[in-house]
């Protein structure tokens, strides 16, 4: 099913996404990488708030390259998700809604996910030139010294991605290998 979602992202809309459907998604989201959760972690074992207030909000696993005269941003394609999985079910107990990467997640993440009601989306890998495109705006709202891996506030329009694991567990890694296998 394709489908056109405001973000920030509700649980209630987070809740209606199944696996395999098609997204666009306009409004509001925020670029963070290893580095920046890494700080994050550090702040929340400390006692100290977050930069982002993360209920239903959006991260993008994503560190651009430098923006082209009269662009908001460089090239902005997904990293792989995994290598914020060791952060990711505590962001999401915070209240965070969804997640843009690419790769396959941790049975951890899978079951904070669920216990949330939250989403996976995988953005092309490859095509990060083109999803810049979906960018219209783009600032550094904390960590600025981490360079391509500070948090970024994007605001994005019609920015694709597929909904490769939904908050009831469904996981489109697998149930594609299992259709592929059967055929």
């Amino acid at each position: 099913m394709e489908r056109h979602i405001q973000v920030p992202l509700c649980e209630e809309d987070a809740r209606l996404l199944k696996a395999g459907d098609y997204v666009y998604l306009s409004g509001t989201v925020y670029s963070a990488r290893d580095a920046a959760h890494k700080r994050m972690k550090e702040a929340l074992d400390q006692g100290k708030r977050l930069p982002v207030e993360w209920k239903n909000n959006v991260i993008y696993y994503m560190g651009p390259s430098p923006a082209r005269e009269g662009r908001p941003i460089g090239s902005a394609g997904p990293t792989t998700a995994s290598r914020m999985d060791r952060y990711t079910p505590e962001l999401l107990d915070l209240g965070l809604k969804g997640m843009i990467g690419k790769g396959k997640r941790t049975k951890e993440v899978k079951d904070a996910m669920i216990r949330n009601g939250a989403v996976y989306f995988a953005a092309v890998g490859g095509a990060g030139a083109l999803l810049s495109k979906c960018i219209i705006e783009s600032e550094i709202v904390a960590y600025e010294d981490l360079g391509t891996e500070a948090v970024r506030r994007l605001k994005i329009k019609d920015f694709p991605v597929i909904v490769v694991m939904d908050s009831h567990g469904n996981d489109l890694y697998e149930t594609a290998v299992s259709e592929y296998a059967e055929l």
